[in-house]
C-alpha cells in the first residue's frame, strides 16, 4: 500500500525559459509583413477549430503562452465556420468547456429551451454567434494570441520532436512558429502527416481491427463530407433565387423528402421534417440534411491546400443546387441564403469534415472497447478516459457507391483514453479534433462537436503539465492529468447521475477510472448514458467483488461473500481494516472507525453514520479515502507504453 497521504495536487516543476516573441494582434486582426516572421510560443495549436479553441483556453488558465494558427477568420471549426451548429450529442452531459460554451449560448438565447428550436439536437445556435462567443471566451486570456488566414505547408521536426511549423496565407506570406509542444487540432490531421506520424485513412480491414462492423479489407474511402447552408426567413418578401449550377442532375436528390421522390427512391420524411430538422434561432435554417441531399464524397486529404479548394468547388454546387431545390420545386420561396457567413457564395466558409487521418497512437480505440469497456482488464482502455460522448455510431457513405453499407451496434455513452492522442514515436505533438487514433468504426462517435471540444480541452491540459514539467507526451504521469480536468468540472467516466460540483463526483469518477466501481451503459437511441446509481444500497456480496478488484488477495469467510443483505459503514469499515497494513503497534487494539479517523482518511463526521446502510455513492467517497485510488494504481502512468 502507498503511502495514503498522497494529495492529488498536480506537482509543478519549473518552467523552461522561453522569450516569448509574441505579435501584438488584437482578435480578428491579421499579421502583415513581407519576410517570413518567426515567434516563439511554448504551445502551439495548429488550428482554432472545436478542439484548438478549448485545448487554448485550458492551457492558457494553467499560465501557458498560447499560440492558435487557423486558416479562416474564425474560431470554432466545425461548430462555426463549417455552419454545423446543431451539436450532436453531451446534452446531459455539460463537461468542462462544454458546458461553458453552452451555457454562453444559454445567456446569449434566453435559456435552454431558447436553442432547442430543432428536432436533430437540443442546442443550435447561429454559427456567427458561436464565433463571436468562441473569440469573447479567448480574449478573457491574454496569453492566447491567434494568427487567423493562414494554413500549415510544413513541420519542424528535430529527433523525432515536433519543434514547430510554418505556414502561409493568401498573399503568399509566411509565418514559423517555434513551440515547446504542438497540438494538431487541424479538420484532416495535417499536421501529424507533415510531422511524420504514422496515421491510418478510411476503412479498417476487420481482420485487422477485430470488429465485425468493420469492411471485410481496408478501403481508402472516408465518410461523405458537407457543404452547409444557413437559409434565413425573408418573410413576408420572397429570397432572391439560388442560380442552379449549370447542367445540375437534380434526380440526385429524388427520396430527399416525401415532396420529391419517386418509385426508386422514396422519401421517408416531410418537407416540415426536412427543414425544421437543423432550424436554429431567429428563423435561420442549417441545411446538412443526408438523405439524399446535399452530403457530397471526395477525398481531399492527401491533396494540396489549393487542389482541395479547386475540388471543393463541386461540393459548393451541389449545396447550392440544393437550395435552389428547396426554393423551387419543395415550395420554401421565401428562404434564401444568410449572410452571417460574409462570403462570397454566401455558404459556410469551410466544408464539413466528418474524417480524415487517424493517428497510430499508443493505443487504438476500438469497437469492443466501446461495447464491452470492463471485459478485458489488461487493455481497459476507459481507465486512461480524459473525454466523454455519448453519440451512437453514425456514418455517412450514401454518395460513394463503392461503400458496402455498414450496420453498426447500439453503445452505450463512452470515454476518450489518453493515449489514443499521443503518437507512438514522436514527440512534442498530441493530436485532437477528429485525428486521434481510433478505428474508421469508432470515429462515428469520437467525431462529434462535444465530444472533439472535451478532447481538446484534455489536450490543452496535457500540453500545460508537459511544458510545466519539462516532459513529454508519453511519460504523463496520466493520474495527474485526470485530476487537472477533474477540478476543471470535466467527466472523466460518462456517469450522467452524478454532476461536478456535487461533494461525491470526485471521489466517484476517481474510483470509476480505477475500475473499482463500475456504472451499467444503457443505449437509448440518440443520446445513450452510463448510470453510476449514486443512491442504491450496496449489498456484502456486491462489496466483497468490489474490494477484490482492489487487494484479489483478501480472504473472506464463506459468510462474509455471499450475501445480498445490504450493509451498514460500519461493516465496510471493518472490512476494508482487514485489508489496511498494519502500520503500528496499537492499530489491531483500535476500533474501524477510530483508526481510520486517527490517519485522518475519513472524517469524525461518519461516527455518527455507521450504522446507516451504505450507499454507492458513500462507499466510492470512502473507497477514494481510505484507499486512493490514483495513488493506489499510479503504474498507471506507464500503461500507454505497453
Amino acid at each position: 500500500m502507498k503511502d495514503p497521504k498522497f494529495q492529488y495536487n498536480i506537482m509543478l516543476f519549473p518552467r523552461i525559459n522561453y522569450q516569448c516573441l509574441i505579435v501584438a494582434l488584437s482578435i480578428g486582426s491579421i499579421m502583415s509583413c513581407s519576410n517570413p516572421k518567426t515567434v516563439e510560443t511554448e504551445l502551439l495549436i495548429v488550428g482554432g477549430g472545436t478542439s484548438g479553441f478549448s485545448a487554448a483556453i485550458q492551457a492558457a488558465r494553467q499560465g501557458i503562452q498560447v499560440t492558435i494558427v487557423e486558416e479562416t477568420h474564425w474560431l470554432g471549426g466545425m461548430l462555426t465556420a463549417a455552419g454545423v451548429s446543431a451539436t450532436d450529442g453531451n446534452h446531459k452531459l455539460p463537461s468542462g468547456i462544454w458546458g461553458e460554451f453552452r451555457s454562453e449560448l444559454y445567456n446569449h438565447y434566453g435559456g435552454s429551451k431558447a436553442v432547442a428550436t430543432g428536432w436533430v439536437s437540443n442546442t443550435q445556435f447561429e454559427p456567427w454567434v458561436g464565433d463571436s462567443i468562441m473569440k469573447a471566451m479567448v480574449a478573457k486570456h491574454p496569453n492566447i494570441t491567434v494568427f487567423y488566414g493562414y494554413h500549415i505547408i510544413s513541420a519542424s521536426n528535430q529527433n523525432n520532436k515536433v519543434t514547430g511549423a510554418v505556414f502561409e496565407n493568401e498573399e503568399g506570406q509566411k509565418l514559423i512558429i517555434n513551440s515547446a509542444i504542438a497540438i494538431d487540432a487541424t479538420e484532416l490531421g495535417d499536421l501529424m502527416a507533415l510531422a511524420g506520424c504514422e496515421y491510418t485513412l478510411g476503412q479498417d480491414d476487420r481482420m485487422e481491427t477485430g470488429e465485425p462492423s468493420a469492411s471485410d479489407k481496408s478501403t481508402p474511402f472516408i465518410q461523405d463530407l458537407t457543404y452547409v447552408a444557413v437559409l434565413k426567413d425573408y418573410s413576408p418578401e420572397k429570397a432572391p433565387l439560388v442560380i442552379s449550377p449549370v447542367n445540375f442532375d437534380y434526380t440526385e436528390f429524388l427520396g430527399t423528402c416525401t415532396a420529391y421522390e419517386s418509385n426508386e427512391f422514396p422519401g421517408k420524411h416531410t418537407r416540415e421534417q426536412l427543414i425544421t430538422y437543423g432550424q436554429l434561432p431567429n428563423k435561420h435554417y442549417m441545411i446538412n440534411w443526408p438523405i439524399r441531399g446535399n452530403d457530397s464524397y471526395m477525398n481531399l486529404v492527401e491533396l494540396t491546400y489549393e487542389e482541395r479548394q479547386e475540388r471543393l468547388k463541386e461540393a459548393k454546387e451541389r449545396t447550392l443546387a440544393y437550395v435552389h431545390l428547396l426554393q423551387t420545386e419543395l415550395g420554401f420561396e421565401n428562404l434564401g441564403l444568410a449572410s452571417g457567413f460574409n462570403t462570397a457564395d454566401s455558404l459556410a466558409i469551410i466544408p464539413y469534415h466528418r474524417e480524415g487521418r487517424r493517428l497510430r497512437g499508443m493505443v487504438d480505440f476500438r469497437l469492443d472497447d466501446l461495447l464491452f469497456p470492463f471485459q478485458d482488464e489488461e487493455r481497459a482502455l476507459y481507465k486512461q478516459g480524459i473525454s466523454v460522448g455519448d453519440y451512437p455510431l453514425d456514418h455517412h457513405h450514401d454518395k460513394n457507391e463503392l461503400v458496402v453499407p455498414e450496420k453498426f451496434p447500439s453503445i452505450p455513452s463512452f470515454n476518450v483514453p489518453y493515449g489514443s492522442l499521443v503518437p507512438q514515436s514522436i514527440d512534442g505533438l498530441l493530436v485532437a479534433e477528429k485525428g486521434i487514433s481510433a478505428s474508421h468504426v469508432v470515429n462515428g462517435c469520437t467525431r462529434l462537436q462535444p465530444c472533439v471540444m472535451l478532447t481538446g480541452q484534455a489536450a490543452g491540459q496535457a500540453a500545460a503539465m508537459c511544458i510545466l514539467n519539462r516532459e513529454q507526451p508519453r511519460s504523463l504521469n496520466l493520474r495527474a492529468l485526470q485530476q487537472g480536468l477533474l477540478e476543471a468540472d470535466c467527466w472523466l467516466m460518462p456517469f450522467v447521475d452524478i454532476n461536478p460540483g456535487d461533494e461525491y463526483f470526485q471521489s466517484i469518477q476517481r474510483v470509476g477510472l480505477a475500475g473499482w466501481m463500475r456504472g451499467e451503459g444503457i443505449s437509448v437511441g440518440w443520446a445513450n448514458e452510463t448510470r453510476f446509481y449514486p443512491d442504491s444500497m450496496v449489498t456484502r456480496k456486491a462489496l466483497i467483488e468490489i474490494l477484490r478488484r482492489i487487494d484479489d488477495k483478501i480472504e473472506l469467510s464463506e459468510d462474509q461473500q455471499n450475501t445480498d443483505q445490504a450493509i451498514t459503514i460500519n461493516n465496510f469499515l471493518e472490512l476494508a481494516f482487514e485489508m489496511v497494513p498494519s502500520d503500528d503497534e496499537n492499530s489491531g487494539k483500535q476500533q474501524p472507525i477510530e483508526y481510520f479517523i486517527g490517519k485522518k482518511l475519513i472524517e469524525p463526521l461518519w461516527r455518527e453514520k455507521t450504522e446507516e446502510v451504505i450507499r454507492r455513492k458513500d462507499l466510492a467517497l470512502l473507497l477514494d479515502q481510505i484507499f486512493q485510488p490514483f495513488q493506489y494504481d499510479l503504474f498507471l502512468k506507464d500503461s500507454i507504453i505497453k
